[in-house]
């Protein structure tokens, strides 16, 4: 793969010990001589270290990658960032879990080694979600997630009384706390919380999840990654639910509306290093039993 000189820098600045690596990683890239440019929180962060150029979306396409310091949280803001310019993400990991960000931040050597050319690049598909109002055709309200859409109780904690059709084929009515409709990327995300099962990142599927359902039959549920997934809101709501894309803003959806949701076509590149494997990943994020090494 080509090497990579012309980076991105972001951090979250709340997470903790995000900043100290921020620091770290930047006077590393600059010792590499690298270009680099930083948002507004990141800049903060490095007071008294240097001072890259500022993101805007002009200079957007002038980069070859961003490169993620924080958690899975942290680069899904990224992916939103990198989409409309088809940039590469990076994650290196401070947050809890961090499926999605592979580095450990003290490993600058594996840094090094992406930026040398070093690595492999995966595609992962996002979900569009469009929000209707009643016998409306024109959406009102629309975003995109890399992890789930996910449909939540308003002001009033209650269960929710919607139905659900795929590919406009009648599945079934609910009333649960709400539903995720999850990525693979995002299976391992709200979902896995759930009690939906966890998904390859390779395959070409999204699951519905119903949170707490009233009706204890209703289960998680895998469907094409191409299917049209449409839910229709009850008129009977005590207060309007609403939906939210990856933990994102949360729109309010009214009596009647409908969310569909279906796959959108630009995919988010995911940079990896060489010996990245994602068996490995699940079995150190999820604490899974291992046997022991006898073949090695």
């Amino acid at each position: 793969m080509a090497a990579i000189n012309k980076i991105i820098l972001i951090g979250r600045p709340k997470v903790p010990g995000v900043p100290e690596t921020v620091r770290t990683v930047y006077e590393f890239l600059i010792q590499r001589k690298a270009q680099i440019a930083a948002d507004k929180e990141t800049v903060k962060m490095l007071t008294g270290v240097g001072k890259p150029a500022s993101v805007s979306p002009k200079l957007l396409k002038n980069y070859e990658l961003i490169l993620v310091i924080g958690g899975d949280g942290s680069l899904l803001n990224a992916a939103h960032l990198a989409l409309p310019n088809n940039l590469p993400v990076l994650g290196i990991n401070r947050g809890r879990l961090g499926f999605l960000t592979d580095i450990h931040p003290n490993d600058l050597q594996k840094i090094g080694e992406v930026l040398d050319g070093h690595y492999h690049i995966e595609q992962r598909f996002l979900l569009n979600a469009e929000l209707f109002k009643p016998s409306s055709s024109k959406p009102f309200a629309n975003d995109v997630a890399l992890n789930d859409v996910v449909l939540l109780p308003g002001d009033i904690a209650h269960m929710i009384a919607f139905e659900i059709y795929i590919d406009q084929q009648f599945v079934c009515k609910q009333r649960a706390d709400g539903l995720i409709i999850a990525t693979p990327t995002g299976s391992t995300a709200y979902a896995l919380s759930g009690g939906g099962p966890i998904l390859h990142p390779q395959l070409d599927a999204v699951v519905l999840v119903p949170m707490f359902p009233h009706t204890l039959s209703s289960r998680p549920i895998v469907v094409s990654g191409s299917s049209e997934i449409e839910l229709h809101i009850s008129a009977r709501n005590p207060s309007d639910p609403h939906v939210s894309c990856d933990g994102q803003n949360r729109i309010a959806i009214p009596p009647n509306g409908r969310v569909r949701v279906n796959q959108k076509r630009q995919l988010l590149r995911l940079v990896h290093p060489l010996d990245y494997n994602y068996f490995k990943t699940l079995r150190e994020k999820l604490k899974w039993e291992s046997l022991p090494h006898e073949h090695e």
